[in-house]
Order: structure tokens, then C-alpha cells, then sequence
């Protein structure tokens, strides 16, 4: 598969954080923490540049354990701050203040030094799509303030959303970037719902997940779907929409909806914390 996704919206909503960006002390990056290198927008290196800027591994209850305390010795080597979080839980997104204002640090006592009291740090909260920002911030501020949903491409514009007198945040639009260094990484954002369904084969996404799951989590097939000792893929599929009554009529079994029903458990968490990709050393 050639996997590749970038609507028209995304290179206006680029522009617009470039411009924006000026404006900003800090870049608060989500991440998903099962993909913490696929999730990456290389662009966004470009347009931060040499800005402050706080890493979030968000959806860490879904993540192996393990894995991600690998990813964040690997960005905090490269002298990142990383919190890890499930963004759904308020309190774990409280401890995003004191990271903003010990990445700031340099910022607030240059602020003081010239007499500016109580001004506020100007954040910018980017990621892919679906990576978790709206829900990231309606719950750092304790309501409703961005638009959420489980299909890339919710937010679509800027706005400037004040959390206390302590920090402003600026939420934008999730953007990909225009053509993938390798399709693994294609792969893995089309696993997380990172990429629209709709333009996908999903049972080929479905068929190199379960390729994934046998060589790392064989565990899980077992667990979820009662699948023992079976090594095709295409029989896997179909175990799956046995066990789970994924039949069209006269009892053949859906595969198709079977594929969508195996990577929906995948996204909801339901098949268990799982990593898709380790870090590389440079």
C-alpha cells in the first residue's frame, strides 16, 4: 500500500501556524504514545525552530509501559521535557503548568528582571489529527472549550483559549505532513485513525496489523478473539469474525467487518496497552 494523506485544509492550517507561531513562548507537542516517532510531524520541527517546547505522550494507558518510558529517555536526551498522560484524566493534565513554567523558566525571569509581572505564557498545542488535543485541553481547562471526536480532522481552525492568568493556550488544527519518509510510518498512523478510514483498503491495514500483533502481542489474538495456533493471516481475519459474529447473510463470515472491528478494539484500547515502534538510536 502507498499511503499518503493530505488534504487541502492542511497546507492553509500550516500557514496559519507559521504565522502564529511568532506569537507563541512554547510549543506543547501531542504525541500518541503508542507511536511517539510515527506521530511526529517532521515539519513541525521547521516551524518551532528554536521556540521552548514540552512534549505530551498522550493515550499512555493504551501504551506499553516499558516501551514508553524507552521514548521518553529518548526525547529527554535530546533535552526535551515529557509528561506522559491519559488526557482524559484532569488531574494528570494539572501537571502541565509547572512543566510550561519550568520550560519557561528563562522566559518568566527575563519577565521579571524588566519589571513585567503576571503575564501570561502563550502556548501552542499542535499534533496530528486524532493524537487527543481537543480532549488534552477541554480538560486542562475543566470544560468544554475545543471540539472532540474519533475521526481526524475535528478541529479546523485557531483558537486562543485562556486557561488561567498563568497560561493562554492556542489550539490548532491536527496536520500530517505531504509524503511519508516510509510507508511503516503510513501504517502505523492509519492503525491509531490518524489517516481517514475512507481512503484505505482496510482490510490490507487490518491484515499488517495482525501481522504486528503475531510477532509482539501473539498473547492477544488468544485473549480477545479465542484464536490458538492458527499463522495465516486471512484465517485470523476469519476467526475473528467468527468469534465476534461478523456474518453476512447465508453465514459467511465479514471479514471486512471484522477487519474494522479488530482495529476499532485497537483504538479504544480494548485489546490492551500496546506499542507499535521502539525508539532508534541516531
Amino acid at each position: 500500500m502507498d499511503i499518503n494523506w493530505y488534504p487541502g485544509h492542511m497546507t492553509g492550517a500550516r500557514r496559519k501556524m507559521q504565522e502564529d507561531i511568532k506569537l507563541c513562548d512554547v510549543v506543547i507537542e501531542l504525541l500518541d504514545a503508542r507511536i511517539p516517532g510515527s506521530s511526529k510531524n517532521p515539519d513541525l520541527d521547521d516551524l518551532i525552530g528554536n521556540k521552548k517546547r514540552l512534549i505530551i505522550l498522550n493515550k499512555a494507558d493504551m501504551a506499553d509501559s516499558a516501551v514508553t518510558e524507552k521514548w521518553v529517555n529518548y526525547y529527554e536526551s535530546k533535552g526535551i521535557k515529557v509528561l506522559t498522560m491519559d488526557s482524559r484524566v484532569r488531574k494528570q493534565t494539572l501537571k502541565v503548568t509547572a512543566a510550561v513554567k519550568e520550560v519557561c523558566k528563562e522566559k518568566i525571569e527575563r519577565d521579571r528582571r524588566r519589571g513585567i509581572a503576571a503575564r501570561p505564557i502563550k502556548a501552542m498545542v499542535a499534533g496530528i489529527p486524532n493524537v487527543g488535543k481537543s480532549t488534552f485541553i477541554n480538560s486542562f481547562v475543566g470544560k468544554t472549550s475545543a471540539k472532540t471526536g474519533n475521526k481526524p480532522g475535528v478541529t479546523r481552525g485557531n483558537q486562543w483559549i485562556r486557561i488561567s492568568k498563568d497560561i493562554n493556550l492556542l489550539d490548532t488544527p491536527g496536520i500530517l505532513w505531504p509524503k511519508f519518509d516510509n510507508q511503516q510510518i503510513g501504517l502505523n498512523l492509519s492503525f491509531i485513525g490518524s489517516i481517514n478510514d475512507n481512503i484505505l483498503e482496510m482490510t490490507e491495514v487490518a491484515g499488517e496489523f495482525i501481522s504486528f500483533l503475531k510477532d509482539n502481542y501473539c498473547n492477544i489474538l488468544a485473549e480477545r478473539y479465542m484464536i490458538k495456533d492458527v499463522d495465516d493471516v486471512f484465517q485470523i481475519m476469519e476467526e475473528i469474525a467468527i468469534a465476534k459474529k461478523c456474518v453476512k447473510k447465508g453465514g459467511e463470515p465479514d471479514i471486512e467487518k471484522a477487519c474494522i472491528l479488530l482495529l476499532d478494539d485497537f483504538r479504544s484500547g480494548k485489546l490492551g496497552r500496546i506499542s507499535l515502534e521502539t525508539p532508534q538510536e541516531d
